[in-house]
């Protein structure tokens, strides 16, 4: 009898405090519990930082139809910054810039990006996610996950235990818990980046000027070239409404290679006289460091374990095309293919990676995962070095070449290339090679 009433009392101990526990309140994590909760489920929303948002600073250009899908006054309620309708891709040597301009009406109508301030927008999530009744925990730190038979079945942050029939770790590019669950190895350098940001304000009239903009217009630069010292990698500039995000983002086995420091390699880019003019007056009010992942497809891997499922950065969801550099969109994607693939395992009442299985199968075969795999191979392409400084030289001397009038008769562009060329260490086959690689990469 006694046995029976021990036996009733460990079942009763262990009885779930929630449906399901998401760890970290990013774009994924918040996306995640908002869906489950207006499915019905209940909800708790771990975040180490002392808010939503606090950690993450900077910002970015968010891709914004897929959050539309999931709050469709997102354009209207949401901190917006600007929508981007002009796009700069930018080669940078030392004493030039060469690049293409692209700017679309069409953009705008409708929205395709928008810049934002991720302490804003994680805030603003935050706070949507608390309305349809999730339960947010800011300021808590989960240190471990608890297992029972090789099943997740909660977290412990410290003397304080939470159980749960599904946690989902959405605890970024780092995720211990899906390195302690085994779903993640320690990923290879060239897999991951450093990115240095800034925010340098300025004001709401001086961004509309220096990058020639109307009203609540806004611009992206992608930049390649001498921003990295040569390093692969590249450098960005995203114009907010009284601020402009600048940074690089550095891949971590060529910058360890290469010997250079992070720092420095930041302050040279925003020393360099193609970016300084649109900063010159501006104070740093934001700056930060972290890691990126930059693997694509081959950083995704298992994303679902008994009891367990990984969304955003932490299931390296990032998607750098060297054009367009994604993570939140295919982040807020995760989100809803993870709260579809739980609410419908938590009805059948298989938790198991089986019975989890539907997050990966409905994240596959929505953008998120076709485009990953659509990209899988610009991760490699994008680790050719002649990109980062040989090529945009070669434009460099060759424009100079047709804009330098010298007083010495002209040649004809195809000669200037080909003399160009000669003296250039990019060889033909490079060309042929390197064209042909971003082609099936991109």
């Amino acid at each position: 009898m006694s046995g029976q009433a021990g036996q009733v009392g460990q079942e009763a101990q262990a009885e779930p405090d929630f449906d399901v526990i998401v760890i970290g309140a990013g774009v994924a994590g918040t996306v995640t519990a908002y869906r489950l909760a207006q499915a019905g489920r209940s909800v708790v929303l771990i975040e180490r930082g002392e808010t939503p948002g606090s950690k993450n600073l900077s910002g970015g250009v968010l891709y914004s139809r897929v959050l539309e899908e999931v709050f469709p006054d997102f354009l209207t309620e949401a901190p917006i910054e600007r929508t981007i309708t002009r796009n700069y891709i930018q080669f940078l040597n030392k004493t030039s810039s060469v690049g293409i301009d692209y700017q679309d009406t069409r953009l705008a109508d409708p929205v395709n990006a928008v810049t934002v301030l991720r302490a804003r927008l994680d805030a603003w999530l935050a706070e949507r996610c608390e309305e349809a009744g999730v339960f947010v925990m800011p300021g808590v730190r989960v240190d471990r996950v608890l297992t029972e038979a090789g099943k997740v079945v909660g977290v412990q942050a410290g003397d304080d235990e939470l159980r749960a029939h599904v946690v989902v770790a959405a605890d970024g590019v780092n995720s211990f818990i899906a390195r302690e669950a085994g779903l993640r190895r320690k990923e290879p350098t060239h897999h991951l980046a450093l990115g240095v940001k800034a925010v340098v304000s300025l004001s709401e009239e001086t961004v509309r000027e220096r990058f020639h903009l109307v009203g609540d217009e806004g611009a992206a630069y992608a930049v390649v070239g001498d921003c990295t010292r040569g390093i692969g990698g590249g450098g960005f500039l995203y114009t907010n409404k009284e601020s402009v995000s600048v940074g690089v983002v550095l891949r971590l086995d060529d910058l360890v290679a290469k010997g250079l420091d992070s720092s420095d390699v930041f302050d040279h880019f925003l020393a360099h006289p193609f970016v300084a003019p649109f900063l010159e007056g501006g104070e740093i009010s934001e700056y930060a460091s972290h890691l990126v992942a930059e693997g694509g497809l081959g950083m995704v891997g298992t994303i679902e374990a008994d009891g367990l499922v990984v969304v955003g950065d932490a299931a390296g969801l990032t998607l750098n095309t060297g054009l367009t550099v994604r993570g939140m969109d295919l982040a807020a994607a995760s989100g809803i293919a993870a709260a579809r693939g739980i609410d419908e395992a938590l009805t059948a009442g298989d938790t198991s990676a089986a019975g989890l299985g539907g997050y990966r199968r409905a994240l596959f075969a929505g953008f998120a995962g076709q485009d990953m795999q659509t990209y899988a191979k610009a991760p490699a392409f994008l680790e050719r070095e002649r990109m980062y400084q040989q090529y945009g030289e070669l434009l460099g001397d060759i424009l100079y070449d047709v804009f330098d009038h010298d007083l010495t008769p002209r040649r004809h562009l195809l000669s200037v290339a080909r003399r160009r060329l000669k003296k250039s260490p990019v060889r033909l086959r490079h060309l042929v090679s390197d064209g042909l690689a971003g082609v099936r990469a991109l």
